[in-house]
């Protein structure tokens, strides 16, 4: 699963990036992502960039939590692993300061959901979009995201937290053959309650995605705050939670696969072109909008802003370029956000035509991020969510 499960090992890579990586006379930087997050032609093209590729080194983690867990430890305890580090310094003959530079992260990847915690635990430290000089080209939307208080909530007149990177959305998979044989295809979120598929269908085991996508059905937004106020929300979760065959975010494909089910609500990085081929699954963005889902370049808390930090700032700059936005979208089967305020005539037309890549403006429109909400209003998804759980 794309966005869960990957890579072991990483700990070889970071030391071959010592061992084999820049002298003293240079000043490095470290970027943790997700492994196969970042396609390696893009990170030959910015390495070829500059005089001292090898001051560059890029750490891959296996998951999106991994890399969360990484920025806790960094900014709680930044002398951890310190004794290693300073063994392998002494042996190349490299002073003391340039190892500590070295054991600190200098951009991080997180998912957007993990935004609102970073800031609140003081893990990350705002960023200057004035030092971008594709700030501006991203859309509203994607601004608003990062744009936030010192609580973590969105605020437009809050301090930037993070620099989009690729987004993705929340989507329908289906099996064609059964759907051929039913005469019909899934379009949209009602579909899931028609009587043809009871039992034959999982969603993702999350209050906010499955309730979300009920509100969505109708009329409502994936952030409303008083869910009280949504006029038949309860009696449509029971009809639901009646057809669904399982809850799962995590091992969803396999029964997709085998035929025990023949739909699944999941995330449209699980389904790459190849996959979709191979298994001969359809999948659609519904109509009346999704949930959105951001990887968003956030800055350990440290004394040294990101602005200080020449090359971190390229790095930032180099992957909003239109370029390298389309080849990163293309690649990696997720979409940058430069991509979507970019004329359509400027955009390959493997790009153009992908609705999972680039939906229809108009579904992008309505489509939502999972915003944080108020602690009170968390508790009422949850209630609602275990109430409709223990009435089958």
């Amino acid at each position: 699963m794309k966005r869960r499960n990957f890579l072991q090992g990483t700990s070889v890579i970071l030391l071959g990036s010592l061992a084999f990586g820049c002298r003293p006379q240079a000043t490095p930087i470290k970027i943790e992502l997700l492994k196969d997050s970042v396609p390696v032609q893009m990170v030959s093209k910015f390495r070829q960039e500059f005089s001292n590729p090898q001051a560059i080194n890029f750490i891959p983690q296996a998951r999106l939590k991994d890399l969360y867990n990484l920025l806790q430890r960094e900014t709680e305890n930044p002398e951890a692993d310190q004794s290693l580090l300073q063994y392998l310094y002494n042996l190349l003959g490299w002073e003391k300061e340039n190892a500590a530079d070295q054991s600190r992260s200098d951009l991080v990847m997180i998912g957007d959901y993990w935004l609102t915690e970073a800031i609140q635990q003081g893990l990350v430290q705002p960023l200057d979009p004035k030092a971008w000089e594709r700030w501006n080209q991203l859309p509203p939307q994607w601004q608003a995201l990062v744009t936030r208080n010192r609580q973590g909530k969105l605020d437009p007149e809050g301090e930037v937290w993070g620099a989009p990177y690729r987004w993705g959305t929340t989507v329908i998979a289906y099996r064609r053959d059964q759907f051929e044989s039913l005469g019909w295809t899934p379009q949209d979120w009602g579909d899931l309650w028609r009587e043809e598929i009871r039992d034959r269908f999982s969603v993702l085991n999350s209050p906010r995605e499955t309730i979300g996508l009920t509100l969505k059905k109708l009329g409502s937004s994936y952030n409303t705050t008083n869910l009280d106020q949504v006029d038949g929300l309860e009696e449509e979760l029971r009809q639901l939670n009646r057809r669904v065959k399982l809850y799962d975010s995590d091992t969803y494909l396999k029964p997709l696969i085998t035929g025990d089910t023949w739909l699944a609500v999941g995330w449209s990085t699980d389904f790459p072109e190849k996959f979709r081929r191979q298994h001969n699954i359809g999948v659609v963005v519904p109509a009346s909008g999704t949930a959105l889902w951001a990887d968003v370049w956030v800055q350990p808390a440290s004394e040294k802003p990101v602005s200080e930090i020449p090359l971190a700032q390229a790095w930032i700059d180099f992957c909003w370029r239109p370029e390298i936005a389309t080849q990163m979208s293309l690649l990696t089967g997720t979409t940058s956000p430069i991509v979507v305020k970019m004329n359509p005539k400027d955009l390959p037309e493997t790009l153009q035509t992908n609705p999972l890549l680039l939906p229809k403006a108009e579904i992008l429109d309505r489509s939502e991020f999972l915003l944080p909400l108020e602690e009170s209003t968390l508790k009422q998804y949850q209630s609602l969510w275990q109430e409709m759980r223990q009435k089958r």
